[in-house]
């Protein structure tokens, strides 16, 4: 399940970044390698946020290691925080935005990803996302 806002009970047991990298109208969205957990489905540039670690430090670390780009705190701009209840434990779900002029070249860490695709936010909608994604894809979109 999530939510804007916090359930009952919440108990956070860690912090997710994850961003909305943006190009000509289309998303980056990642293909987990069948190993990971979750695996063999889609998502964005995500990871968890080390102890003592700032959001967008996380989230320029995550950018780097998944996608082999640098960029700085300043380029990502904060979105929405969403409470995430998955049956074992809660967790915040932080989104960023960062639009790109031009199309980069990609390093995919094959480790973690199989795969990537740029799409429309629609078409996204229709890949076997990591759960609850179509939500803030249609939060970020405004997708009805």
């Amino acid at each position: 399940m999530i939510s804007k806002t916090e359930f009952e009970n919440f108990k956070k047991k860690f912090d997710v970044v994850s961003v909305f990298i943006e190009n000509n109208e289309e998303i980056l969205l990642l293909h987990r390698q069948d190993h990971k957990p979750q695996g063999n489905i889609w998502a964005l540039v995500a990871g968890k946020v080390d102890n003592d670690e700032e959001l967008a430090d996380a989230l320029v670390r995550e950018i780097q290691e998944e996608i082999g780009l640098k960029f700085t705190p300043e380029e990502c701009q904060y979105f929405e925080k969403y409470y995430v209840r998955y049956p074992e434990y809660d967790f915040i779900y932080h989104t960023f935005h960062l639009p790109l002029k031009e199309r980069p070249t990609l390093n995919l860490n094959l480790e973690e990803h199989k795969d990537h695709r740029w799409l429309k936010p629609e078409e996204a909608l229709k890949l076997d996302l990591i759960p609850d994604e179509d939500v803030c894809i249609k939060g970020f979109y405004n997708i009805v």
